[in-house]
């Protein structure tokens, strides 16, 4: 008789254990996202990028205007004995996608010298909305004789961008610091900037 008391005390206990891990497993979904809202990092979305033959899932970016292409033209310039060129000469971005484009720079002197970048812009009302997320232009360079850089510029165009300009030149022109500073650079002439600016690109501040 008591011995089948124990016994059915002890189904009792291991029912409620069954009954409690259930619960548990149950309810670990909604602790997980209530983590996720708390912390800001979705838990459940970093398990499936480490589990093997999952799919990977990348947000989707929504500041992107898709509905419109600006082609950006990459014009350059000298005033010393080296060379300044862009990897590509123009390409196509839609407003808010992020870009990059690579700039080569050799030093072609027989001394070191110490450079730097102005950038310019054209049509002129362009510059309020080209931004420069990194640029060479935002910092002085020594360079030894013959050596040679490869500079990354990343930007966007901000959606905001009027809808009449459709394409945007940027001009950069790189000078030896100390000498004495160059005129502003002229970007390369394009319609619209024929009709916005009279052929005066404004020179953005550093």
């Amino acid at each position: 008789m008591l011995r089948g008391k124990q016994n059915g005390l002890m189904v009792r206990k291991l029912a409620i254990i069954v009954i409690g891990m259930f619960a548990f497993g149950y309810g670990l979904v909604p602790l997980y996202r209530a983590i996720c809202e708390v912390t800001g990092i979705n838990i459940l979305s970093l398990t499936e990028l480490t589990v093997p033959g999952s799919k990977q899932r990348s947000p989707k970016n929504t500041q992107v205007d898709t509905s419109r292409t600006i082609t950006v033209e990459f014009d350059t310039n000298t005033r010393g004995l080296w060379q300044f060129h862009p990897a590509v000469r123009s390409m196509q971005v839609h407003p808010g996608e992020m870009a990059t484009v690579m700039y080569e720079f050799e030093n072609s002197q027989a001394r070191t010298m110490a450079a730097q970048a102005i950038p310019s812009y054209a049509p002129k009302v362009s510059a309020a909305y080209f931004n420069k997320l990194e640029c060479f232009c935002f910092t002085q360079y020594t360079l030894a004789p013959a050596e040679k850089k490869s500079w990354p510029v990343v930007f966007i165009v901000d959606p905001k961008l009027p809808k009449d300009v459709t394409t945007i030149t940027l001009s950069y022109t790189f000078f030896e610091v100390g000498g004495r500073t160059p005129a502003a650079p002229t970007a390369a002439v394009t319609p619209q900037a024929i009709q916005d600016d009279g052929l005066v690109p404004e020179v953005a501040t550093l």
